[in-house]
This record gives C-alpha cells, sequence and structure tokens, in this order.
C-alpha cells in the first residue's frame, strides 16, 4: 500500500502542471531588424511612491501608500508601507539576498510577506537575472523575451501592441504565479501598474504613481554598513 501510494499521486501532480506559452521564432521587422526584448525597468536608482489598492474577490478591501527605493545595478532594496496619515505599517530592505525587516505590524507581519514583497518589487522593477532561455514571438505577433530563474521558475516579459508591456511569472510546473501589465500610457510607465498574485487567497495590487525621481540617497542598508565603519 505504501509503494502505491505515490503512484497514486504522479497523475494528480502531472495534471497541476501546464505549459508555458508557446514562443516562435523572432520575426523581422521591415528593415530586417529582429525586434529587442522589451524593457520596463529600471535603469538607475529610483525613487518611487504610488498609491495602491488592494483587491479581493473583485472587491477593494484596502488603500496604502507604497515607497520604494531601488537600485538595479547592485539589486539593493528599501520599501516601505505607509497609511495617508504617514504611518509606517511595514518598512524592509534587502541586500544581496539578505532580508531585513525593520517594522511590520498586522497584517503585514506575516511570515512570507516581507519576502514575497521584496520579490513582487523586483519583479516589477528590475529585469530577471541571468540569461534569456528563449526570444522571439507568441502566436498572437506579441515579442517576448523568457528567462529561467534558478529556482526552476519562468519569467516571461512581453510587449503587446496596443496593451503595452506585460511580466508573468510561472512556477517550474508552468502555473501562473504572478502577472503584471503596465497600463500604456504617453507618461511614465510607472504611472499605472497591476500585479496580479494566483496564491491560495489571489489578489491583485492597483498602484497609481504619486511621484518618482532619481534617488540620489543610499539605501537603508548602505547608510547602516557606513555607521559600523
Amino acid at each position: 500500500m505504501k509503494r502505491i501510494f505515490p503512484l497514486i499521486l504522479i497523475p494528480i501532480f502531472l495534471a497541476s502542471c501546464q505549459s508555458l506559452p508557446v514562443i516562435n521564432a523572432p520575426a523581422p521587422s521591415a528593415d530586417g531588424k529582429i525586434s529587442a526584448c522589451p524593457s520596463p525597468f529600471l535603469k538607475e536608482r529610483y525613487r518611487l511612491i504610488h498609491a495602491i489598492e488592494i483587491r479581493t474577490a473583485g472587491d477593494t478591501r484596502g488603500a496604502i501608500i507604497g515607497v520604494t527605493l531601488a537600485d538595479p545595478a547592485t539589486r539593493l532594496i528599501s520599501c516601505a508601507i505607509m497609511t495617508a496619515e504617514g504611518i509606517v505599517l511595514f518598512d524592509a530592505e534587502e541586500d544581496a539576498g539578505l532580508l531585513k525587516v525593520n517594522r511590520a505590524l498586522p497584517p503585514f507581519d506575516s511570515a512570507d510577506f516581507a519576502q514575497n514583497m521584496i520579490d513582487d518589487i523586483k519583479l516589477i522593477f528590475f529585469a530577471p537575472a541571468g540569461k534569456i532561455e528563449q526570444k522571439g514571438n507568441l502566436p498572437g505577433g506579441a515579442v517576448i523575451c523568457r528567462w529561467h530563474e534558478k529556482n526552476g521558475g519562468w519569467i516571461d516579459v512581453l510587449s503587446n501592441q496596443p496593451k503595452g508591456i506585460e511580466i508573468k511569472r510561472y512556477s517550474s510546473c508552468g502555473s501562473l504565479k504572478r502577472h503584471v501589465k503596465f497600463e500604456k500610457t504617453g507618461k511614465n510607465i510607472y504611472q499605472n501598474i497591476e500585479l496580479q498574485a494566483n496564491e491560495l487567497y489571489s489578489y491583485s495590487l492597483l498602484m497609481t504613481l504619486i511621484e518618482s525621481q532619481p534617488a540620489k540617497e543610499e539605501l537603508h542598508i548602505n547608510k547602516a554598513k557606513e555607521k559600523k565603519k
């Protein structure tokens, strides 16, 4: 019976896996050039402030302010969540994979929240780490580049006119975990961002840009290191 039980689980596991979208060979443009990979990512250290609506089951559950300080060169991140009145509910930072939570009030104090938030910020603002696994076009014509993550997952970055640029993160089994949409406007690409998270309890974040500017200040972690010297 012990040998039969794992065999029963195999079809269930295989059924839960999904195939990634098929990527066709890149189609050259009229001038014969191959389209470059879509790149909605930061090119320099930036400080961004967004008004964020949290939605579950289609209903708005809360509105918060998100402050992000991100450096794509070093992949350092400092982020905070505040109320409209300026009360800090959450404050964390990451350097070289080392996560430090400075403040976390309910409901932002769960064990996985900080890491998930940092991972989502990196997904939105940083180009995927590693090498491109595949490049080409989707059947509908969208330009797409696919990265294979070290943990076995996949990241697709695609440009689909007139919809704009999208980022999709899949598990190693091909299950869609995150879907980021940058609304195409004539303004800052980070003006309107939607992040859909597919978890046990799915939710979406609607981010509206309040302010963004190149950041001259150092991240919190760097400041802490300087004090120790």
